[in-house]
């Protein structure tokens, strides 16, 4: 007899459906798996038969054939398990043709007949509702991801049996009620995440403060160089907590990727944005994404929609650092192989910190520095011009006085700094949603959108000449220029068409930093 269920494969963040068939008939026992179908999908063999035995299915005395099409599409991972064993099922005659009819079916079984919790499901069942399909079968252990996804039917199962049993007996097993994100969305835009650091614990360092709520009002990227104890790594951890909460839309989306990367999801959905901090000895792969003929989203796109921190910038690897370039530019990761092409997104912001020179006391008036003027351009060197020309903030942190640790006063919580952000942002906002510009940060404006919105005056206009003569800048330093400006205004006003000042242009060139210094010499 032949059956036929539904399953899927992800190819990067994508789900594709994959047909089930198998045919069954009497003979010396054979199981035969076709379909291009990798290692761990053709083991599927031994996990399915044990899994069948355990439910009273002997399949020891058939010759079964599964085909997984297209044929021509790899097949990767174990989630096929679950529709295999309901195809066979359906050709023994055990169950219904009809109870698996256009039903999606995902899940790895175990030998005793579990269903063990599938990598990606949120990308599967997003995919599921793309192509129109309304029931779905995934194993128990991905319900949280279950609850994201409106218009489906969900069931979740902890066990082959307890399915099969259901469909003989013709029962509908209890479906997995949906979490309304938008009011999640809304009621967390209302309160400050309460596991990030506050940004009222850091003394002193008022003009990094300041780079850094701009960074988190028009999303740009950002590098610190300081000595030891600056407090570099520690504005960095309490940047996601200025930041304004994740949308509905963003909130899937990182989620997603997590799910793809194996973090499955908990009932308990964050409120802030992803922080990620990888080692500066991570490879390549692993912050860029890639791996095998199954590629996975690196650090970049883990950090998607939220803060990746790369501390200790000189140490890593170059071919990584420069890896980052592309996605920095377009937003995505493209990842090519022989036989597939995926793309992750990748829209962090970049936090990157440096010491000034090895020893890290160059330009510090309290310890003498003991690097010679070459040591300190071979540091430095690590770190390539295209690199920090994608960088728009650029800010130097002197060492802290005892006194200001001591004594110093507290500065603004992230609280009071996330209501100004959040207010520069939808003024963002509503320039994207009147058409006036095509992205909704102001760090991602184009070219053409910078000529919409930041028309600076004749004195802006001369001191954008002198700095792109005195600093060197590329074309796209002066774009990166404009766009932190437009920031700085956005922050200093309350409506989206006020006009960028000298003033801000001004504040926006003094974030070059790296570009004005030079190195003379301990």
């Amino acid at each position: 007899m032949l059956a036929t269920a539904l399953s899927a494969t992800l190819i990067g963040l994508d789900s594709q459906p994959v047909r089930v068939e198998v045919e069954t008939r009497r003979g010396p026992p054979q199981f035969e798996l076709v379909g291009l179908a990798e290692a761990a999908v053709r083991e599927s063999r031994v996990r399915v038969r044990s899994a069948l035995k355990q439910i009273g299915i002997d399949i020891g005395e058939c010759i079964v054939t599964v085909n997984l099409g297209p044929a021509d599409v790899r097949k990767t991972g174990s989630g096929f398990d679950l529709a295999i064993a309901a195809a066979i099922l359906g050709a023994l005659g055990h169950i219904s043709a009809e109870a698996i009819a256009d039903v999606l079916l995902l899940g790895e079984l175990s030998l005793d007949g579990g269903v063990h919790p599938l990598r990606g499901a949120l990308a599967h069942l997003l995919g599921a509702r793309r192509r129109g399909v309304r029931r779905v079968v995934i194993p128990r252990a991905n319900e949280a991801e279950a609850a994201l996804v409106s218009d489906l039917e969900v069931t979740t199962v902890a066990t082959l049996g307890e399915l099969v049993e259901a469909w003989r007996e013709g029962r509908v097993l209890g479906r997995v009620p949906i979490l309304d994100l938008a009011t999640h969305a809304t009621q967390a835009a209302h309160g400050s995440p309460l596991d990030v650091p506050d940004l009222d614990d850091v003394r002193g360092q008022f003009a990094a403060r300041r780079a850094l709520e701009i960074v988190a009002a028009g999303g740009h990227n950002i590098l610190m160089m300081g000595p030891p104890g600056a407090g570099k790594t520690m504005l960095a951890r309490r940047l996601p907590g200025i930041l304004p909460t994740l949308s509905a839309n963003e909130l899937l989306e990182v989620l997603a990727i997590q799910s793809v990367a194996g973090a499955i999801p908990s009932r308990r959905l964050m409120t802030h944005r992803p922080f990620r901090a990888p080692h500066h000895t991570v490879s390549d792969v692993a912050l860029i994404g890639g791996g095998g003929e199954s590629p996975r989203p690196g650090e970049v796109s883990l950090a998607h929609h939220g803060v990746l921190f790369l501390d200790e910038l000189a140490e890593f690897r170059r071919t990584a650092l420069e890896g980052l370039r592309q996605p920095l530019e377009d937003g995505d990761v493209l990842i090519s192989r022989a036989r597939v092409k995926v793309s992750f997104p990748s829209r962090p912001i970049l936090v990157c910190a440096t010491n000034p020179c090895p020893c890290g006391y160059y330009g510090d008036s309290s310890r003498r520095c003991e690097c010679s003027v070459d040591r300190i351009r071979q540091y430095r060197a690590r770190l390539s011009g295209p690199l920090l020309d994608r960088i728009d903030i650029q800010v130097a942190l002197p060492p802290v006085a005892i006194d200001a640790l001591w004594k110093g006063e507290r500065g603004e919580a992230s609280s009071v700094v996330r209501k100004r952000v959040i207010a520069a942002r939808r003024l963002q906002l509503a320039r994207h949603t009147a058409g006036t510009v095509s992205a909704g940060c102001n760090a991602a404006l184009s070219a053409r959108d910078i000529e919409r919105v930041i028309v600076p005056s004749s004195e802006g206009a001369v001191l954008l000449r002198k700095a792109v003569e005195r600093l060197a800048l590329s074309a796209r330093g002066y774009g990166k220029v404009l766009r932190v400006a437009r920031t700085i205004a956005d922050l200093d006003c309350d409506a989206p068409d006020q006009p960028v000042a000298p003033r801000h242009i001004a504040e926006a060139i003094s974030y070059r930093a790296l570009e004005r210094t030079s190195v003379t010499g301990p």
